[in-house]
């Protein structure tokens, strides 16, 4: 996840304000925010002994801000301390536009940067970076022992420098080498068209605060082309790696009516949410499939488990990065942030999708669809003396489906996604 409004900031921000003055007031702390005494002079000793013996000076606040960030290292892979250039770009990927490769990466357990997914049109996209990938050097530096700040320092820079990453890839015999340029990156965030007459296409890249809002936009103006008969769409989060989440609820409440649509639990009462959709379905009701894949993360997993959930569509595509938990920023002064996971998400049904990801209802793997274009068989039209048809002229429907359709074999989960849409909305048509 990326930046949250939540109620949880004030609230846990009050707690840490509150055992500071218990503390120093001489008011007994209880049991659970105790600071261990032991442990604290521990810690002071090591300090000490470092500042005393390490090879090089070091100062206090090197030391003070490499231990917040070991601590944090050691939660989770998504808890992190904010300097004040890591909060301001932050904010700025929420927004839309920021600098850098366009890529969303994560720490993994090997100790290397594992790719959750390269965002639309940006360098890391156009270099054909994949989700997936462990990056193990930039430039000439290696990963291992890196946080993740230090890797994602490295990789941003001016527009128009670049940089080669080394990267591991499944199914590559070894390490390749990719370069990029850095850009100023500007995502936006749903993109729509029509694929066929009748059946349209909604592509979200990423969750930014104003998605849920140009998502509704976006059915708002395929049903107007398809002249209030769309009789589907396809939702494609594919390596999509999550962001706001009311964006997400958003995007699931511009689908259903009624119900629940996520909700979160957290050991304080605060980061106990549950969120219900609110309107009266902007979709208008129509035929849905979802496109997932290993990149699609976070908030994409939200929006996929509620539809799943609410069997509102079908899900299709491969399982998904399995990322369930919530990330709250507390502020600790004007400059300094943690980003702290506070909760765990649950979708409709009570699934976690925490390591585990959202399984599609029908497993379609990425591939390309080679089609025979030099049918061999005869038609009865084409014997000779063969009896015209008596309706007269030729039924040409079909030829002309088949040529005015936009989606290529070479997106074959589009294009079997596309299938079950066509396949959904005649059986409806036959009822």
């Amino acid at each position: 996840m990326r930046l949250i409004r939540n109620p949880l900031l004030t609230a846990t921000t009050a707690l840490v304000i509150g055992i500071a003055v218990g503390m120093t007031s001489g008011v007994q702390a209880d049991n659970e925010t105790q600071l261990p005494i032991d442990e604290v002079r521990l810690m002071s000793q090591v300090l000490e002994r470092i500042k005393q013996s390490y090879v090089e000076e070091v100062t206090d606040q090197e030391l003070i801000e490499a231990a917040i960030e070991g601590m944090l290292a050691g939660l989770d892979p998504h808890s992190d301390y904010l300097t004040p250039d890591d909060f301001k770009d932050l904010r700025e990927s929420t927004s839309g536009e920021f600098g850098g490769l366009g890529i969303e990466i994560t720490m993994d357990s090997t100790g290397f940067v594992r790719v959750v997914a390269p965002i639309d049109d940006t360098p890391a996209f156009r270099s054909g970076m994949q989700s997936g990938d462990l990056i193990t050097q930039i430039d000439d530096t290696p990963v291992k022992g890196m946080n993740i700040n230090d890797a994602v320092g490295m990789m941003r820079g001016k527009p128009g420098t670049s940089l080669t990453l080394t990267v591991l890839r499944d199914g590559e015999n070894g390490p390749i080498k990719v370069d990029i340029t850095r850009d100023i990156i500007k995502v936006t965030s749903v993109r729509h068209r029509m694929l066929e007459p009748g059946f349209g296409y909604i592509r979200i890249s990423q969750f930014q605060e104003r998605t849920g809002r140009d998502f509704e936009e976006a059915l708002n103006a395929l049903h107007a082309e398809a002249e209030n008969d769309l009789q589907g769409v396809v939702l494609d989060l594919r390596n999509n790696p999550g962001g706001v989440l009311q964006a997400s609820v958003d995007v699931v409440d511009a689908l259903i009516s009624e119900g629940l649509i996520v909700y979160t639990e957290g050991r304080l009462s605060n980061s106990d949410s549950r969120f219900v959709a609110r309107k009266k379905d902007p979709s208008k009701g129509v035929k849905l499939v979802v496109l997932i894949n290993g990149g699609s993360a976070s908030a994409s997993e939200i929006v996929a488990g509620a539809i799943q959930d609410h069997r509102r569509g079908l899900i299709m595509g491969t399982r998904s990065f399995g990322k369930g938990s919530v990330q709250t920023i507390l502020p600790l002064d004007q400059d300094h942030a943690l980003k702290l996971t506070t909760a765990r998400y649950f979708t409709p049904s009570g699934r976690s999708i925490q390591a585990q990801g959202i399984v599609p209802d029908i497993i379609v793997k990425q591939g390309t669809l080679t089609q025979n274009e030099n049918d061999a068989f005869y038609k009865e039209a084409d014997l000779a003396g063969a009896l015209d048809n008596p309706n007269g002229t030729e039924d040409k429907a079909a030829e002309d489906a088949e040529a005015s359709s936009a989606v290529t074999p070479d997106d074959y989960q589009l294009f079997e996604a596309l299938t079950v849409l066509k396949g959904i909305a005649i059986l409806n048509a036959n009822r």
